[in-house]
């Protein structure tokens, strides 16, 4: 036995607000459409990983989504003129990534991040 796949589900009653901030700002595809559900992705292939924190590094709250970017200063100005909320950052880390979080618009805080 294998994972194949692992999807993270989140609960909203404005499907809308996922295609503005993961599609619109984040670039990723809509996969599938039912009405009542999307998923948002990438037909590339990506490493499955689950982390599991006892905080979020420099002190901070753990994120519940860790988005790994090309540009993390692109994406910061993105979601600064789509008006979400950012909690911290941005800031180089000591271990070697540029990082920012912000609030999605179902109240989820994503870290936002691009290695060095």
């Amino acid at each position: 036995m294998s994972v194949k796949r692992i999807v993270a589900n989140v609960k909203t009653t404005n499907l809308n607000l996922a295609k503005i901030f993961y599609q619109d700002i984040l670039g990723l595809e809509q996969l599938m459409d039912q009405g009542w559900m999307c998923t948002y992705g990438n037909t590339q292939k990506m490493n499955v990983q689950l982390s599991f924190f006892t905080q979020g590094g420099s002190g901070t709250d753990v994120p519940e989504l860790s988005i790994e970017v090309d540009d993390v200063d692109d994406t910061l100005r993105k979601m600064e003129e789509g008006g979400f909320p950012i909690m911290y950052g941005p800031v180089n880390e000591t271990w070697g990534v540029r990082r920012f979080y912000v609030k999605d618009p179902f109240g989820k805080l994503i870290n936002i991040l691009a290695h060095r």
